[in-house]
């Protein structure tokens, strides 16, 4: 690195303290006090970003997260197609977390599956009164009855029923026996739980291992005969097909998934996971604790990976490989060499197009770190980061392996943080959610839905950076941005002449 590149980064770091600094001055003292702890600098050499994480939101200070009803329907369960996951409580719940995430999935919608269906117990006061035992009894009555074709049910607690104490429990239990030993599990995920949607995704985990693995007779035959190169796909919830993108690179490549949590995933595939060989674990914010169990319990090893962009997809498949032999050690080498032509291709055409380009990120999930990869693949740079709900292991993993020196980390970033931060650093390209995608528009800067891909996708695997680089391309690169100003590049209005 040459000195004017030292002096540019130390300029950098210079500027993203400042306006830290700048940011917490509109705040009470106390409230500064707290927020200065998730906000920071990346400095190389570090083992961790710097920043607090995994702590409950200031009240009074916008959040854009989510909460443990969120992460246990919205995230885990609700993409198992052929199970019917009943929103417990008020009808707002169901009809905010409702066909929102564009989990793809093979079936047919209201016979054999049901993801983009709602099915709630519409809480009315009465119910808060009297409690909803019966009410959910009669519910799963129904659905037998309408839905013949369903494989299992959850229920899915929203915040009263864990305020008036529902027995969720003892319904599915007598329910399950009603109906001949049905899975149907009863899952705590109440709003108000832990300090957002991260602990929803512990619940559910949990939820899995206590009523679906242990419910599994030790001496159960195995439905499906198994092989060597069994593996399962973890915390891939095939949004815009992301995990058949992935399966269809690791089929190639000589192994056999047996299963996909979550997305166009089943019971059965849950059933079945404990016989792979290897669990490969895309989203480990929301699934490591079900990997971490398997391993324990099972003895099977699970490995993380990363198919966003041609470099973390032949890095991640070499990794996969290690596990196994020579026979699949060839066949990853074998896929890479296959799709390299098609991303030469895209890089050519889209690199000259992005090359030097800048972009901030705030997501959930494992986004805010795993998209980097791709974006450098196309000559652009990261220059601000961080997680909605992620943990101290989430900063760390950034810290080590992708964010570069400088740059700017947040941790539950308030709407006015953000705004400020996009403000003064002025990046080609903003990716986060649809909360903040109008806001980041009128101000002119370009901007990309990065939790549903903005209803394009995959983005996973060869095939899907193809249309990541289409999308970012289509993004900066619009004409309208000539058209629509951000607010700073704008002249000052006069001000009205006071009448006289």
């Amino acid at each position: 690195m040459s000195v004017t590149e030292k002096q540019s980064v130390a300029e950098i770091k210079a500027r993203n303290k400042e306006l830290i600094a700048e940011v917490l001055k509109v705040y009470p003292e106390k409230t500064a006090k707290r927020r200065a702890k998730h906000l920071n600098v990346h400095e190389n050499g570090k083992s961790d970003c710097g920043v607090k994480s995994n702590i409950k939101s200031i009240p009074g200070v916008m959040t854009i997260r989510g909460c443990a009803y969120a992460g246990s329907k919205g995230v885990v369960w609700g993409p198992i197609k052929d199970m019917i996951h009943i929103s417990h409580g008020p009808v707002g719940c169901g009809q905010y977390s409702w066909a929102a995430r564009r989990n793809y999935y093979i079936g047919t919608t209201g016979i054999d599956t049901f993801v983009t269906m709602q099915f709630t117990s519409d809480f009315q006061e009465k119910d808060i009164v009297f409690g909803g035992d019966k009410k959910l009894a009669k519910i799963m009555d129904e659905i037998q009855d309408l839905f013949p074709l369903n494989n299992g049910i959850t229920v899915q607690s929203e915040c009263p029923i864990g305020l008036i104490g529902d027995d969720i429990e003892a319904v599915s239990k007598v329910k399950s026996k009603e109906y001949d030993g049905k899975t149907i599990v009863p899952v705590r995920c109440e709003g108000f739980r832990g300090v957002s949607q991260s602990l929803g995704h512990h619940i559910a985990n949990d939820a899995i291992r206590d009523w679906v693995f242990d419910k599994i007779p030790a001496d159960a035959a195995p439905r499906f005969e198994p092989s060597d190169y069994d593996v399962a796909i973890i915390g891939d919830y095939n949004i815009g097909g992301d995990a058949w993108s992935s399966r269809i690179l690791l089929e190639e490549m000589g192994l056999r998934v047996i299963a996909q949590w979550s997305g166009d995933g089943s019971l059965a595939e849950l059933e079945a996971t404990p016989k792979a060989k290897l669990n490969v674990l895309h989203c480990y914010r929301s699934m490591n604790y079900i990997s971490r169990h398997m391993e324990e319990k099972y003895n099977i090893p699970w490995c993380e990976y990363n198919f966003f962009g041609p470099s973390k997809i032949a890095e991640s498949l070499r990794k996969i490989a290690s596990f196994f032999d020579d026979k699949i050690k060839e066949g990853a080498e074998r896929v890479i060499a296959k799709y390299q032509p098609l991303m030469d291709a895209v890089i050519a055409k889209y690199r000259p197009r992005l090359e030097g380009k800048t972009v901030m990120l705030f997501v959930g999930g494992l986004r805010p770190r795993h998209v980097i990869g791709a974006y450098e693949d196309l000559g652009m740079e990261v220059v601000g980061t961080g997680y909605e709900f992620g943990h101290n292991d989430d900063y760390q993993r950034t810290a080590q392996h992708y964010v570069k020196d400088g740059t700017l980390i947040y941790d539950d970033v308030t709407g006015y943080e953000f705004e400020k931060f996009v403000e003064k650093v002025q990046p080609d390209l903003v990716g986060s959610g649809i909360k903040e995608k109008y806001v980041f528009q009128k101000m002119g800067v370009p901007f990309r839905q990065m939790h549903s891909w903005d209803y394009s996708g995959p983005y996973h695997g060869y095939d899907g950076f193809a249309i990541f680089a289409r999308d970012m391309d289509m993004a900066i690169n619009s004409p309208v941005w000539k058209m629509a100003k951000a607010p700073w590049k704008q002249a000052p209005k006069p001000l009205l002449q006071a009448a006289e």
